[in-house]
């Protein structure tokens, strides 16, 4: 068996090239959209891919099921659990509890894993070649490495109501009669890692196994002892804020992501061409610079992504591709640049980027708003927002700020302040800076927190904490 795992450092999503070298074919499971990479590893290894699977509905990006089926004639497997509501609607191969996959020597099960969705499969393996028991568990968002996959995603970000207390008790049964009916040797292959929205506290190895799981992570004490009550206290408790986008992501994956085909290479636009565009609404720039560049000049009407580790996150946040549907333009200084962004993009449905450019000359631009923490006291603690998470709101924050993260302030707009400028901060700057930009094009006046949180506390928040 040839096992290679393809991981995203953007989304921390990891999918997986599973194949069979006697046979010479192989299996995909969850791909992103961008397929290159896994086209090239089959050709390197020799390999044809037969079949293209998911392990669920994903939220945090877009599924490559559809795309990388198209390109190749594979077969797309997916769940057929979890009731009407959970059915994909695009032509694949519904799978169930026990079903199988063939793939030369290897054989693949489908086991229902309920929890983090409704309709979540994970996949034992079995290599034939070897023994005739599974020895490998992809599982999805089901178990990661120390933690398992959050339930109240369907409330926070797809329009649920208090679905996470039954996805919870699901998961438990799952992690009981399923994961742990399995041997301690069974090697276990997340399909997240840390940094990862999916859970609260993902480890960063690529791998773990059932017996490992089952002595150290959190979740192993309360199953040992059959505490479903403080399983699901724990489970529910601390979970980080859900980005607005991932509702939008669940519908486009149910009912399947458009193929994309082979892309075009990207032109290269002269600010003569590219300003009126802008100025007029039918383009949308992509300023790619460093904070303090963009503090210095900042493009107007620009969506800002100063990350390059981060494109398809913070993208998602800035923008929305069913409401911002005018041609995107990447201030690059190459078009491999430009292309690697929108290799990024489309990961989150971002389909438009149609060109790019290498200077900022010759375009509208201006100075942002930025605000040293001295002068944070002539503004009202009404006006001043935090787009941290939660969870890093409540270890530490400015006081009387509000909190709304910055994957969740384009959406709810009508949550800050509804008149006046708004004070914005987040730990260094970073995502401030792509929450500011967001909420600039849409006509909010944002003051940035000069240093954001750790700026305030280097140079107002520990003298006042001492002179208290």
């Amino acid at each position: 068996m040839y096992l290679e795992r393809i991981y995203d450092e953007d989304l921390a999503q990891a999918s997986y090239f599973i194949g069979c070298q006697a046979g010479g074919v192989a299996l995909v499971l969850d791909p992103r959209r961008d397929i290159a990479e896994y086209l090239e590893l089959a050709d390197r290894q020799g390999m044809r891919i037969t079949a293209v699977a998911e392990t669920h509905v994903h939220a945090d990006f877009l599924s490559g099921t559809r795309e990388l089926a198209a390109a190749t004639g594979a077969t797309a497997y997916v769940s057929g659990e979890g009731g009407q509501d959970w059915q994909y609607s695009f032509p694949a191969t519904h799978l169930h509890d026990g079903d199988e996959i063939t793939l030369g020597n290897i054989t693949i099960r489908a086991r229902h894993t309920p929890g983090h969705t409704p309709e979540h499969l994970s996949f034992e393996v079995t290599d034939r070649a070897f023994s005739s028991e599974p020895g490998y568990l992809f599982t999805g968002d089901f178990v990661f490495a120390g933690d398992v996959g959050r339930p109240d995603l369907l409330d926070e970000a797809a329009g649920g109501t208090d679905t996470r207390f039954e996805g919870a008790q699901q998961m438990y049964r799952s992690l009981r009669e399923g994961l742990l009916q399995l041997p301690d040797h069974v090697q276990v292959y997340p399909g997240h890692g840390a940094g990862s929205a999916c859970g609260k506290s993902l480890g960063a190895l690529p791998a773990t196994t059932i017996g490992y799981e089952r002595l150290n992570a959190w979740w192993g004490r309360a199953l040992a002892d059959g505490d479903e009550g403080t399983f699901v206290d724990e489970l529910l408790s601390g979970q980080p804020d859900a980005p607005a986008y991932f509702g939008r992501m669940k519908r486009q994956n149910l009912h399947g992501p458009r193929i994309l085909g082979e892309l075009p290479s990207l032109a290269e636009m002269s600010a003569e061409q590219l300003a009126p565009l802008i100025s007029s609404g039918e383009a949308i720039p992509i300023d790619l610079r460093a904070p303090e560049e963009v503090h210095q000049q900042a493009v107007r009407g620009a969506v800002t992504l100063p990350n390059p580790q981060k494109i398809a996150a913070h993208g998602a946040w800035a923008l929305d591709p069913e409401t911002d549907t005018q041609p995107l333009v990447v201030l690059a200084t190459d078009v491999t640049q430009a292309e690697q962004v929108r290799d990024h993009l489309i990961r989150v449905g971002i389909d438009q980027v149609q060109g790019y450019t290498t200077s900022i000359r010759g375009l509208e631009t201006f100075t942002p708003s930025v605000l040293p923490p001295e002068d944070l006291a002539q503004f009202d603690a009404a006006a001043v927002v935090d787009v941290r998470n939660r969870s890093e709101h409540e270890a530490g924050h400015i006081p009387g700020s509000s909190q709304l993260s910055a994957g969740r302030v384009l959406a709810h707009r009508e949550e800050l302040p509804a008149s006046g400028p708004v004070v914005t901060y987040c730990q260094t700057g970073v995502r401030n800076l792509v929450a500011a930009g967001a909420l600039r094009r849409h006509g909010i006046d944002v003051v940035e927190l000069d240093g954001s949180y750790a700026g305030w506390l280097d140079r107002v928040g520990q003298t006042s904490r001492a002179g208290r």
